[in-house]
């Protein structure tokens, strides 16, 4: 045990990594520990050369960019799709690249979502990130329906976790459709997709996944599972950039429903340049784009995936599993006399990709972190995020972190800053 405490452990690690030479891909700063790639990942050399790539086309074509040069504008977010389909398990035909998180799952459920007789309701869940309730609760209220009688939250038993099981029993017959998260944004546990999948098609329901700290860090199967629709920011563990366009997964059992959100890039491409008044909408998961691709925001996305199809999303989960083990081990020994709660799921199967802390000064720790060099994440009102990100951190950086904690916990530091996030945590 005590090998594994020390520095030469970690960089021994280092030596054996398989994927260590994509750390060079990406722009770090010097003296710098980013641990925040599971809310925004760091920008990567491809990415740029991808932007400015683009950015070249425009320069070079103007409007025949649309169909000149390497990547076509006019088939661009169909290209995304097809790149990120392996990380996801599905069809490329069932995957586009558009919009952003929450329009997505407003198309979905405008799109998807049709209360009749007694099957009006949307089951979420209470753990779920803001935006997604957000946009049932408005697509309910579109609908004339209250979202106090018509959304259904399941409720977690630790405040941290679901019990499947739970989802499952709420899986009751006025349910119309499912929303939930595959990797919980603030503990990371995993949720069983493919049972909660099954028990929702035994049922009679149609079932969507929030994929956004799960895709990139876990490998999916979601054709195979037979998942109804999901959909993902690009932004985390992907690496696309602030603001950069999400994505979206369409079963194909459900091509040739038209668009409930339409615009004229839902169109079948044949078609679009017809200018006719009656959509043609495409044939496959394209038709839930609405308007012209947000491209500049797009582009550094065919260098991320590029690394991604290198790498290999199974290599990417082993490492990432190895990491966070490690610094499970590192804190339950160097921290445990500091009021430390691991709060993340320790079972290899349901822990996603970044560890959760809880501690009741975590605000002010955090800050104390960032004094120091380290990049987490704060989530109210008491936890700590720390994403130890495969394609560019190390076991070395796992072992220093852990240390600046401790360090930070015993010379009190974190005392000097108020106990109360900024306004971007």
């Amino acid at each position: 045990m005590a090998e594994k405490l020390s520095r030469e452990y970690a960089q021994q690690l280092d030596q054996q990594d398989e994927l260590k030479r994509y750390r060079d891909e990406f722009y770090i700063q010097p003296g710098t520990i980013y641990f925040d790639g599971n809310s925004l990942g760091l920008l990567s050399k491809r990415a740029e050369e991808s932007l400015l790539s683009m950015l070249d086309s425009w320069k070079k074509f103007g409007i025949d960019g649309w169909l000149k040069g390497d990547n076509p504008w006019f088939y661009f977010s169909e290209k995304l799709g097809e790149k990120s389909a392996s990380l996801i398990g599905a069809d490329p035909k069932e995957v586009i690249v558009t919009g952003s998180t929450t329009v997505n799952l407003h198309q979905i459920l405008s799109t998807f979502y049709k209360p009749e007789g007694k099957r009006t309701k949307i089951l979420a869940d209470e753990l779920n990130f803001p935006t997604d309730i957000y946009a049932i609760k408005s697509q309910l209220r579109i609908h004339g329906l209250d979202p106090e009688e018509h959304l259904i939250q399941v409720k977690s038993r630790d405040g941290q976790t679901l019990d499947e099981n739970d989802i499952i029993d709420a899986m009751t017959d006025d349910v119309a459709m499912v929303v939930l998260a595959g990797v919980l944004y603030r503990s990371g546990q995993i949720l069983d997709m493919e049972g909660l999948t099954k028990a929702a098609r035994e049922r009679g329901i149609l079932i969507a996944f929030d994929l956004c700290h799960s895709i990139g860090s876990i490998p999916h199967s979601l054709s195979d599972w037979d998942v109804d629709f999901a959909f993902w920011c690009t932004y985390k563990h992907l690496n696309g950039g602030p603001g950069a366009v999400a994505g979206m997964y369409v079963n194909k059992r459900h091509f040739g429903t038209s668009p409930g959100l339409a615009g004229w890039f839902s169109s079948d491409k044949n078609k679009q340049f017809d200018m006719e008044h009656e959509l043609t909408a495409a044939p496959d998961a394209g038709a839930m784009q609405m308007g012209t691709p947000h491209l500049l925001s797009a582009a550094p996305l065919l260098g991320s995936l590029e690394i991604f199809e290198e790498a290999g999303i199974e290599r990417v989960r082993e490492k990432s599993l190895k990491m966070t083990d490690y610094m499970m081990t590192l804190i339950d020994d160097e921290l445990s006399e500091f009021d430390f709660t691991v709060a993340n799921p320790r079972d290899d199967e349901k822990r996603g990709g970044h560890i959760f802390l809880e501690h009741p000064e975590a605000a002010r720790i955090c800050k104390a972190l960032k004094e120091n060099n380290v990049i987490p994440d704060f989530r109210t009102p008491n936890g700590i995020r720390l994403a130890p990100v495969a394609l560019y951190n190390t076991f070395e950086e796992v072992w220093q972190v852990v240390r600046i904690l401790k360090k930070i916990m015993t010379d009190e530091e974190y005392k000097k800053f108020e106990n109360k996030r900024d306004v971007v945590a």
